[in-house]
């Protein structure tokens, strides 16, 4: 049976943020869809420093979800360079384990 995407959304948000905390990674707040009509992404920050990643779920691939979500915690964490691309490689890792369990 093929889960929802709601339902798909939280489970990635629960592994992503699981994955940051262990990095020692801020994790943003995630909500769907984000109030800029036509963006796809979209991150807030909030005076206090933390940061909200809405993403469009509704009609997209899981795996654009997945990367918007994965390019949020990035962004968040003010990440570049050489950092950057290996904390998307250790999140989409628990991305995909995390979708082979659930198989």
């Amino acid at each position: 049976m093929e889960q929802s995407s709601s339902l798909m959304f939280a489970a990635t948000v629960r592994t992503l943020a699981s994955a940051a905390r262990e990095r020692g990674l801020v994790v943003p707040g995630f909500r769907s869809p984000p109030r800029v009509p036509g963006a796809d992404r979209t991150v807030r920050r909030a005076p206090d420093g933390r940061s909200t990643v809405a993403v469009v779920v509704k009609g997209r691939p899981y795996q654009a979800v997945a990367a918007d979500m994965i390019e949020g915690i990035v962004i968040a964490n003010d990440l570049d360079g050489t950092e950057a691309t290996r904390v998307r490689t250790r999140l989409w890792e628990a991305v995909v384990h995390s979708q082979v369990e659930a198989a």
